[in-house]
């Protein structure tokens, strides 16, 4: 990957220290208007917002990224807020209801920056969730090795290294954010993503107009590269014979139809492919009912190269079929 221009390099630097240019907000003063006046409408708890905006919630670890998921949607139409106390989010979201249509969707970067602020985030969500606000949470994270890296690269001490080493900030950080990771409607993993990349799933996640039920991305990788830990579900097809071993079928990749042709013709592949096709089916079915809108489903083999790439590609097949919009992605092919 492009060591030069990751997703924790220049933004990374102003997820440390907040040195991006933005304090408070990223927004022309006149884009909100003033909070005099009377109060909104339906703004009593439990009481919906008229005009309500849409809310997005960006966090995760410092070094992972989250500036530059924030300009990114900036970039899309967003109004943008960085490093907001979230006890000022619900707030915020009634700024945004005054605004006549204004202000649709605002965007936050809640992190621990904030210090003894961060305690008020579950506070926060909880009090959204009485006035029906359509709110996601976007949790960015790297490896240790990967946020060691950028901090380096930046000479910058981590937020909460204090006296100690970078790794001990993340590792504080880590436990600090638990929760919310595992609270978080998205979970995107930028150890080994640039900017360009992390900027494309993101425009994948939110540039449409109209918000689909349920967003798949599908994702081939190698055992032996590593899990993806963004992975919600993973497949191993290295029960079927690898073509890396037939020297004719080597030197392509699974998007070969060659290649796919013989995967496909292995005792097993098609009844497997038919029968996990089904079982998404059910956990689509079952993740729109709990209102969950990503999936990230791992595919694997040895290497990344071969089997996973074309099953992956017949998943996402099926999966687009069935109504989910779907991202392939290959994570590991052409690291040989």
């Amino acid at each position: 990957m492009d060591g030069t221009n990751t997703p924790g390099d220049a933004s990374g630097a102003a997820d440390a220290n907040g040195a991006d240019g933005t304090d408070a907000v990223r927004a022309r003063e006149t884009a909100l208007p003033r909070t005099g006046g009377s109060p909104a409408a339906g703004t009593g708890a439990g009481e919906p917002l008229a005009g309500i905006p849409e809310l997005v919630i960006i966090s995760g670890m410092s070094g992972a990224g989250r500036s530059t998921a924030a300009k990114c949607l900036e970039d899309l139409g967003w109004f943008v807020v960085d490093n907001l106390p979230p006890a000022l989010i619900p707030t915020m979201v009634d700024l945004g209801a005054r605004s006549q249509g204004n202000v649709a969707r605002i965007a936050v970067v809640v992190d621990v920056r904030g210090r003894q602020f961060f305690d008020n985030l579950r506070e926060s969500l909880a009090d959204l969730a009485t006035r029906s606000v359509k709110r996601r949470v976007i949790f960015l994270e790297a490896s240790d090795d990967a946020l060691v890296r950028r901090f380096e690269s930046v000479r910058r001490p981590h937020p909460l290294q204090g006296s100690g080493r970078i790794v001990d900030g993340i590792a504080a950080e880590r436990d600090l954010l638990r929760e919310l990771r595992g609270d978080a409607d998205l979970v995107i993993d930028t150890s080994s993503l640039n900017v360009h990349e992390l900027r494309a799933k993101l425009d994948a996640q939110f540039a449409g107009e109209e918000e689909p039920e349920l967003r798949a991305t599908v994702m081939s990788f190698g055992f032996k590269y590593g899990l993806p830990v963004d992975a919600d579900l993973v497949v191993d097809c290295r029960f079927l014979p690898n073509p890396h071993w037939v020297p004719e079928l080597r030197p392509f990749t699974g998007l070969n139809d060659e290649v796919a042709t013989y995967v496909f013709n292995q005792p097993g592949a098609k009844e497997f492919l038919d029968r996990y096709a089904e079982l998404l089916h059910i956990i689509a079915a079952g993740y729109r009912r709990e209102g969950k809108r990503y999936v990230t489903i791992a595919v694997g083999c040895t290497g990344g190269k071969h089997r996973s790439v074309a099953m992956s590609e017949r998943l996402a097949a099926r999966l687009a079929a069935d109504g989910v919009e779907t991202v392939t992605v290959h994570r590991d092919m052409g690291r040989e």
